[in-house]
C-alpha cells in the first residue's frame, strides 16, 4: 500500500521539520564554530593548543553520544509516534544551547567551567540523535514512491543552512562588536547560545500543529507498532545486517565526507592558514551558499539512477583530491610563497605599546603589531608579545609610560635605556608625565606571535570555490542518504533502525575528524619539525572513506525500494 500526500500537504511537512531541524543544527554547531574563542573561555589562558585540544574534544563529546540518543529517541519515535519524540528532541537541543551562552568562565568558576559545559553538550548530543531521524522519517513516509530521493534532500539541506545561519550570526555580531568585546568573557559569542531559545519556541509553535506521519498512525491503528524497536532492530539477525550494511557501507564513508568539508576545512584555514576570523568564515558561507542546492539535485537524480553511484562517487571524489586542495591551502597563504609581492612602502610596524599582566602584576606584556603588506592586495599582520618579569609591582598607577635598562643585543658590555608607552588599566587616567621606573628581571626567549591574514581577493574566491567543491562532495553524499536509509528498514522499527547507523556514522565516524585530525598532526611535530605534517590529519577521512567505498561497491545495491510499507 502506498501513500499519496498532495504538494501542498508535502510542502507543508517539509517547512515544519525543516525548520526544526535546521534550528538544532544551528545549535548544535555554535560550538564548534566558536571552539577557538571558548578554548580560551572555559580552560586557562597559559593552556595553549591542549585547551583547544580540549575544546574540540567536548565538541567531539557531543557527536559519541548521538547513537545513544538514537536508541533512547528512536525507541520513543517507534512507540509513541515520530511528532512528539521530536518535539521532545527540540526542546533539549535549545534548553541546553541557551544554558551553555549561561555558564560563567574558568576565570569566574575554574574547572566546573568546562565541566558544566561538556554536560550540556552531552544533552545536545543526545537530542540531535533523536532529531535526524525523526524528521527524516517523518517526511519520507509523506513523500510520493518515485519522489522520496527529492523530498527527504529539503531535510539534508538543514544541516549546512544550519552552519549558515550559526556563521552568520556570529559574523554580525563580531562585526558589530570588535574583537576585543566579541571575546570577552561575557562578550557577544554569548548571544548566539542566547538566541537560540527564540528560535526553538518558534519552531516548537510550528511542530504542534503537524499531524503524525499516516504510515504510523495507520500501524498504530491496527495495532501493529513494535512493542521493543531496539530488540527488533538488532536482535533479529537480518535486520542487524542491514544496520552494518548501512553504517559501513554508506554512513560511515558519508560522515568523515561532511565534517571534512565543512568543519575540517574551516578549521584549516583558520588554525593552520591563519586566514583572518570574520574572511575566514565569510569565504565558508560563499561556498554553503552555492553549494546547499545541489542537496536537493542530487536527491532529485538519486530518484531517477539510484542512490548508491551517487554516494559513492562523492567519497572516491574526497578521497582522490582531499590531499591536493588542502596543499593548494598551504601553499597559497604561506608567507614564504609572497615574497616578491611584499610592498614595504605600505608596510606598517606599530609603536611597542607594554600593560600589565591581568592575573601577575609583576609581569608586563609588551605588544607590537607589523602589518605586511603585499602588491596584490593581501595583508598579512603579525602580533608578537613579549613578557618582561619585573622585580616587583608598578606602585604608580597612574604612570603612562615605563623605563627600565637593558644588556644591549649585540655588545653584552654596553647598556640601553628602553622607555615604552604603558596600557593604563580599566577606569585610571594615565598621566603623561609620570614613568614607572622597572627592573626586569628576565625576557621571554620565545616571544608569542599571533598572525592573521586577510587574503587577496583572486587567492580567496580560489579557496572558496575548493571549499565549495568540498562542500559539493558532501551534497553528493548527504543528498540521497535520508531516502536511501528510510528505503532499508520497515516502519514499525524505521526510526530506530535508521537512526543508530546514522548517528555512529555521522557522529562517531564523521564527528571525530576535526579532534582527531588535529590530534594526528600533533603527533607529526618534532624538535626538527615543530610545525609538524598539517596534512597528516587528512589521512583519517580518506582511510575511513576508502574502506566504506570499498565495502559499497560490492554490497550496496542501486535499487530504489519504492514500497517501504513494509
Amino acid at each position: 500500500m502506498s501513500f499519496v500526500t498532495k504538494p501542498s500537504k508535502i510542502s507543508l511537512v517539509i517547512g515544519a521539520s525543516s525548520v526544526g531541524t535546521l534550528i538544532e543544527w544551528y545549535d548544535f554547531y555554535l560550538f564548534g564554530m566558536l571552539a577557538t574563542i571558548i578554548s580560551k573561555q572555559f580552560f586557562p589562558s597559559d593552556a595553549g593548543t591542549s585547551a583547544l585540544l580540549s575544546t574540540l574534544a567536548i565538541f567531539a563529546a557531543g557527536f559519541i553520544v548521538r547513537p545513544f540518543g538514537a536508541l533512547v529517541f528512536g525507541r520513543l519515535g517507534d512507540i509513541i509516534g515520530r511528532k512528539y519524540t521530536f518535539l521532545l528532541t527540540l526542546v533539549l537541543m535549545g534548553g541546553s544551547t541557551f544554558a551553555i551562552g549561561l555558564v560563567p568562565g574558568f576565570a569566574t568558576i575554574g574547572w566546573a567551567a568546562p565541566i558544566l559545559v561538556l554536560i550540556l553538550r552531552l544533552v545536545q548530543g543526545l537530542a540531535l540523535g533523536g532529531e535526524y531521524g525523526g524528521a527524516a522519517t517523518y517526511v519520507a513516509e509523506h513523500a510520493p514512491a518515485n519522489r522520496r530521493g527529492f523530498w527527504t534532500s529539503w531535510i539534508q539541506t538543514t544541516a549546512t543552512l544550519g552552519l549558515f545561519l550559526a556563521l552568520g550570526v556570529i559574523i554580525l555580531i563580531r562585526s558589530n562588536q570588535g574583537v576585543e568585546a566579541f571575546s570577552a568573557e561575557w562578550g557577544g559569542w554569548r548571544y548566539p547560545f542566547w538566541l537560540s531559545i527564540i528560535l526553538v519556541v518558534v519552531s516548537i509553535l510550528i511542530r504542534m500543529k503537524m499531524s503524525e506521519s499516516p504510515m504510523f498512525t495507520k500501524l498504530k491503528s491496527e495495532g501493529k507498532t513494535s512493542t521493543n524497536p531496539l530488540k527488533e532492530s538488532f536482535g533479529h539477525k537480518a535486520n542487524f545486517k542491514m544496520v552494518l550494511l548501512a553504517l559501513f557501507g554508506a554512513v560511515m564513508g558519508q560522515g568523515v565526507i561532511w565534517y571534512t568539508g565543512q568543519f575540517y576545512a574551516q578549521s584549516f584555514i583558520e588554525t593552520v592558514c591563519k586566514v583572518e576570523f570574520v574572511q575566514s568564515r565569510n569565504l565558508m558561507l560563499w561556498a554553503i551558499l552555492f553549494a546547499t542546492p545541489f542537496f536537493v539535485v542530487f536527491g532529485y537524480l538519486s530518484d531517477r539512477i539510484g542512490r548508491k553511484w551517487i554516494m559513492l562517487l562523492g567519497m572516491l571524489l574526497g578521497i582522490v583530491t582531499y590531499r591536493p586542495i588542502y596543499q593548494y591551502f598551504l601553499d597559497a597563504t604561506n608567507a614564504k610563497n609572497r615574497i616578491e609581492k611584499i610592498d614595504l612602502a605600505n608596510t606598517v610596524t606599530s609603536e611597542k605599546l607594554a600593560s600589565v599582566d591581568v592575573k601577575d602584576k609583576t609581569k608586563i606584556l609588551v605588544v607590537q603589531k607589523t602589518d605586511t603588506a603585499y602588491s596584490d592586495g593581501a595583508i598579512f599582520s603579525y602580533t608578537k608579545t613579549d613578557t618582561l618579569h619585573i622585580a616587583a609591582e608598578i606602585s604608580d598607577i597612574n604612570a603612562s609610560k615605563i623605563q627600565y635598562v637593558q644588556a644591549n643585543p649585540l655588545d653584552a658590555n654596553q647598556f640601553d635605556t628602553v622607555l615604552l608607552q604603558l596600557k593604563s588599566s580599566a577606569g585610571l587616567n594615565a598621566d603623561s608625565t609620570h614613568i614607572a621606573q622597572v627592573v626586569v628581571l628576565s625576557k621571554s626567549t620565545t616571544p608569542n606571535v599571533l598572525v592573521e591574514k586577510t587574503m587577496d581577493h583572486a587567492t580567496y574566491w580560489n579557496l572558496i570555490w575548493l571549499v565549495f567543491v568540498q562542500i559539493l562532495y558532501v551534497t553528493m553524499v548527504y543528498g540521497p542518504i535520508a531516502a536511501f536509509l528510510v528505503e532499508l528498514f520497515p516502519t514499525k522499527i524505521r526510526y530506530t533502525s535508521m537512526s543508530l547507523p546514522y548517528h555512529i556514522g555521522n557522529g562517531v565516524f564523521g564527528g571525530l575528524v576535526p579532534f582527531l585530525g588535529t590530534l594526528i598532526v600533533e603527533f607529526t611535530k618534532t624538535a626538527d619539525k615543530p610545525a609538524g605534517d598539517p596534512l597528516a590529519g587528512l589521512w583519517y577521512p580518506i582511510g575511513v572513506a576508502s574502506i566504506c567505498l570499498f565495502i559499497g561497491v560490492i554490497y550496496l545495491t542501486n535499487k530504489v525500494d519504492k514500497e517501504v510499507m513494509d
